[in-house]
């Protein structure tokens, strides 16, 4: 498989690229890479260019690459998550499942029951997941983390699309008509102890309705990823 590595900015004519430092040592240091092997570049707004390594030590790694062209590994319709992040080791696997399953943005939910809201840094390292499973799945559109939310400010904010929230007094959730046409769609998981009823009725005030992901209690990073794949399943189907 060949590797590939992220450029925020690809000449449109194609040339020489350098890498980030991150991106440089890591072919380097970890891959390996020679001067000579083919690699893919792509800028995390849905373009990839084919390149080959023409200079590369610890620090540095410079490439020759084509024309980058654009292309479409999405889902056929944009899907965000709004999420009241678990402990950091495990937001970091949640954000590399939601990644891979397309997800188009996540924002950290502050709500009553959170412990902890995330740090700055905490945000910075998802953000370099977020990268590192595009390397892996093969999308070329970076997955936004974007700036933490309290619940109320995320519900009030406008919204052209329809929205759930995980709980488990919700009904069976989407059907195909909610997903028409790549309409946009979100979703928001609680923190530890579930939403609040206070939170439940200003949701629900804001036409964001429930959905219930059945009989089991899951943990936060569980609970994202099954309503990832179950909205992500919808969206696929859309291309079939």
């Amino acid at each position: 498989m060949t590797r590939r590595y992220y450029s925020p900015s690809l000449p449109a004519a194609g040339g020489l690229v350098e890498l980030m430092d991150q991106e440089a040592q890591h072919a380097s240091r970890v891959m390996r890479a020679q001067v000579g092997d083919g690699v893919i570049l792509f800028d995390g707004q849905g373009h990839e260019a084919e390149a080959t390594i023409q200079a590369i030590d610890k620090r540095t790694c410079v490439c020759q690459c084509d024309p980058p062209a654009a292309v479409d590994r999405e889902l056929a319709g944009p899907l965000h998550l709004a999420v009241a992040l678990p402990k950091p080791d495990r937001a970091k696997e949640m954000v590399e499942r939601l990644c891979e399953l397309g997800v188009r943005s996540l924002t950290p939910l502050v709500c009553e029951r959170t412990q902890r809201p995330p740090t700055d840094a905490l945000l910075e390292k998802l953000r370099r997941i977020v990268v590192e499973s595009c390397k892996q799945s093969g999308r070329n559109v970076l997955m936004e983390i974007r700036p933490v939310r309290d619940f109320q400010a995320y519900v009030d904010q406008p919204f052209e699309g329809r929205q759930w929230m995980a709980h488990p007094s919700g009904g069976s959730g989407p059907i195909a008509e909610d997903f028409a046409h790549g309409t946009p769609v979100a979703a928001m998981v609680g923190p530890e102890g579930g939403f609040s009823d206070e939170e439940v009725a200003r949701a629900e005030a804001a036409a964001i309705e429930k959905i219930s992901l059945g009989p089991r209690i899951y943990r936060i990073e569980t609970a994202a990823t099954v309503l990832a794949v179950w909205l992500a399943g919808h969206r696929e189907a859309e291309n079939a």
